[in-house]
């Protein structure tokens, strides 16, 4: 266990940074003030825009908090295979009457200006996903004095992460909703995700860096069982979608619960890269056509998602959401980690009634 880490917010609840607008200030200030760790998604927005947020979450709150970066991608997509895809998307955009993105609006995110925005003014924790910085960029965070943490997904992933000198790992398990953090996004091993039980397992026997649990973690009970299978902390991002706080469409909060929506899965139909959503119309009928393709096809059916959530049509959204789900609650911010909290400390005891629970 990291001191460094775990000195920052007395709870070892990590509210997931969720990009798209779900993980706005508001949220994160109620989760750092009631003793978790709030998180903002910088993905998709301008290294200003994130600027601002910053500084809207340090108006609200004077607790750490974390801010979370995407890696910029490769270029390997094949750009015929997007054309096709486009091609197959024409009804939608019709539908919908809206024209398609730009598949290439660009691959990078921003990062390099993030990044600037971040050493000049330094925030508690930073987090990546989709990849491993640099050495030099985590060295250079840790000179500004910022805790950094890269999301995992195997326990090669994990022991890259450690080698390149960050301070933790994320280690993601298959049941984690939205986008898995994978390093290389390789069609071929679609499907093949651990479940998170057994990755921090084999990541706490790969590597020496602290653990953060993330995946379907929907209650007190599950942070127990993460922590006492070797990680420092539990992120969740499904449980916090819900709350009063999230930014999220009020479809997608809906959703979460709502019977019509009995399933979710990995798919690449709205963004080229493997993401667990709940299963609907779009993700039905364009799911197994869709190419490898990260950031292109983000981009491409960017105005195609809008316009179906303006419409009330949630039967065109991305509904991000964890094997979970349906455990969603709707409460404030605050209250659920209250409650998370509290969840936790019943499953320790019961943990420690049991023979031989005491035990060291």
């Amino acid at each position: 266990m990291s001191s460094a880490l775990t000195d920052l917010f007395p709870l070892p609840i990590v509210q997931a940074p969720m990009a798209g607008g779900v993980s706005v200030p508001q949220l994160a200030a109620a989760v750092s003030g009631a003793g978790g760790l709030g998180f903002l998604a910088a993905g998709y927005k301008t290294a200003d825009g994130m600027y601002q947020e910053i500084k809207q979450l340090r108006g609200a709150t004077n607790r750490p908090f974390g801010v979370n970066l995407f890696m910029p991608q490769p270029e390997y997509a094949d750009p015929a295979a997007v054309e096709v895809y486009a091609n197959q998307l024409a009804g939608e955009s019709a539908w919908y009457e809206t024209k398609l993105g730009d598949p290439d609006s660009g691959r990078d995110d921003g990062y390099d200006a993030k990044l600037a925005v971040l050493l000049d003014n330094p925030v508690p924790i930073v987090s990546f996903h989709f990849g491993c910085p640099t050495r030099e960029v985590l060295d250079s965070l840790a000179r500004a004095g910022t805790f950094t943490m890269v999301t995992a997904t195997t326990v090669d992933e994990a022991q890259s992460v450690q080698r390149a000198g960050a301070d933790a790992v994320i280690v993601q398990g298959v049941e984690a909703g939205g986008h898995q953090g994978t390093h290389r996004d390789n069609p071929e091993t679609d499907g093949a995700g651990i479940g998170l039980l057994s990755l921090i397992a084999q990541v706490r026997e790969a590597v020496q860096i602290p653990i953060v649990a993330a995946g379907g973690i929907m209650r007190g009970s599950q942070i127990a069982a993460v922590l006492a299978a070797g990680a420092t902390a539990a992120q969740l991002g499904t449980a916090f979608l819900a709350t009063h706080e999230s930014g999220a469409n009020a479809l997608h909060k809906q959703a979460l619960t709502n019977p019509l929506f009995v399933r979710t899965e990995l798919t690449r139909a709205f963004s080229g890269r493997p993401a667990r959503g709940l299963v609907n119309r779009f993700m039905r009928e364009h799911g197994p056509y869709a190419p490898a393709a990260y950031p292109q096809i983000h981009h491409l059916t960017s105005g195609l998602r809008k316009a179906a959530a303006k419409a009330g049509d949630a039967q065109g959204m991305a509904l991000w959401a964890g094997q979970g789900h349906r455990l969603a609650r709707d409460l404030p911010a605050q209250q659920l980690v209250e409650v998370l909290a509290d969840e936790l400390v019943a499953a320790k005891s019961a943990l420690a009634a049991l023979p031989g629970g005491g035990a060291a």
